[in-house]
């Protein structure tokens, strides 16, 4: 058998059925129509994830949602009342995070390729530009110049470095994110001399990091680099965004990062801010870390089927859902996610199967040759870290199945 991910803290079963903030997930299913794939995401997760993170880290630092994690409008809704701010990355991710009820005051704005009209929006609206080019830049100015409205622009920095242990680097080397380290200086004082409202620093090593070391020595190197930036700039440097970094365990072997040891460290790094940083409002910008765990992806066995040897559970859904739980979304040796048969949640393992999906594909593997209750037509399977790029990040269009339902509980 393969080993399958390690499955978040605090799901239990109830009548041998998992439940989500009390509630069995057959009862979540009627109340949602009775019809799946359904996503579940659990506000009380979300809280406490925030609260949690808070408790970890210096009061100094604000939190903020990157909402290409998740951008479903009734968690933008709960978000919006538990961070400080909100980070997009298209015209569209405004449109949604506006729609949500986001003051448009507390977004910024970051991604290659902004459009003219995205950049009109946004400055239209007060929202902050991470801009992540010359030109770009120069678009901004023009752009604003034509509407008649002041900007708010940062400049996105591509550091010298990057995040180790990162799923998923973001800066160090050529890279079609931010502008090159060196580059930023004059920028930044062509900003200040054009009229622009100047915000800083937005600073992006990398994503899905467990390693606690790894991040504390990466916020380290970006505090010290924003420093030596804003000290050659001359400008001073109002807001900083560290980046992310923080990831979640997904795969057999990975462990949970040490919030409180990243916080601490943090802390102290704070404690000992050079002169030129001693007023930087300091963010940091996080979205699966915040809404990963907190979802869960319900879909039904519709076959169960026998092939030299092995056993198939067929399922109603699959990686026009969930992506990146095939293997098809970023990893190179495909491992298994965390997945159990949901309906029976406590029962033992029984047998070893794989569980595929509709699409006519054999990239199509929601667990390969996992060990599981013996499960039957009907029984519903749960993929649990689905929070975070499942929904959205994944091909629904594809062979005309269409999206799964989503719902906040």
């Amino acid at each position: 058998m393969k080993p399958l991910g390690p499955i978040p803290e605090g799901y239990a079963a109830r009548d041998g059925v998992l439940a989500i903030d009390g509630a069995k997930i057959t009862d979540i299913i009627a109340q949602s129509g009775g019809q799946t794939p359904l996503f579940v995401y659990s506000s009380n997760r979300l809280r406490a994830r925030v609260s949690q993170l808070r408790a970890a880290m210096p009061e100094r630092l604000a939190i903020h949602y990157a909402m290409k994690a998740n951008p479903f409008r009734p968690l933008l809704r709960l978000m919006n009342t538990l961070v400080d701010g909100f980070d997009i990355a298209s015209g569209g991710e405004l449109g949604m995070a506006l729609a949500a009820g986001v003051d448009p005051a507390r977004i910024s704005f970051a991604g290659p390729g902004k459009r003219d009209m995205e950049l009109q929006a946004a400055i239209l609206q007060g929202v902050t530009l991470n801009l992540e080019s010359e030109g770009e830049a120069e678009r901004a100015l023009s752009v604003a110049e034509r509407i008649g409205k002041t900007p708010r622009l940062a400049i996105r920095v591509n550091p010298d470095f990057g995040l180790a242990g990162s799923g998923m680097k973001m800066g160090g080397g050529a890279k079609p994110f931010g502008i090159d380290a060196e580059r930023v200086p004059a920028l930044a004082r062509r900003l200040v001399e054009a009229g622009a409202e100047w915000r800083g620093f937005h600073i992006f090593a990398g994503s899905q990091a467990l390693n606690a070391d790894a991040i504390i020595d990466t916020q380290a190197q970006t505090i010290a680099l924003a420093a030596r930036l804003a000290q050659e700039a001359g400008v001073g440097l109002p807001h900083c965004n560290l980046g992310g970094g923080m990831g979640i365990p997904y795969f057999p072997g990975d462990t949970p990062v040490d919030a409180a040891r990243v916080g601490e460290a943090l802390a102290r790094q704070f404690d000992h801010l050079p002169d030129v940083l001693v007023d930087t409002h300091f963010c940091m910008e996080l979205g699966r870390y915040l809404v990963g765990e907190a979802g869960v992806y319900l879909t039904r066995i519709v076959d169960r089927k026998e092939s030299h040897g092995e056993i198939f559970l067929v399922v109603d859904g699959g990686m026009h859902h969930q992506l990146a739980a095939s293997g098809n979304f970023g990893t190179v040796v495909r491992r298994n996610y965390p997945v159990a048969i949901a309906s029976r949640f406590d029962a033992e393992v029984a047998e070893e199967a794989s569980v595929v999906g509709c699409l006519c594909t054999p990239l199509d593997r929601l667990a390969e040759k996992g060990g599981f209750p013996q499960a039957q037509v009907g029984d519903i399977v749960a993929v649990f870290c689905a929070g975070a790029y499942g929904a959205s990040a994944s091909p629904s269009a594809f062979l005309g199945q269409g999206p799964a339902a989503e719902v906040l509980v």
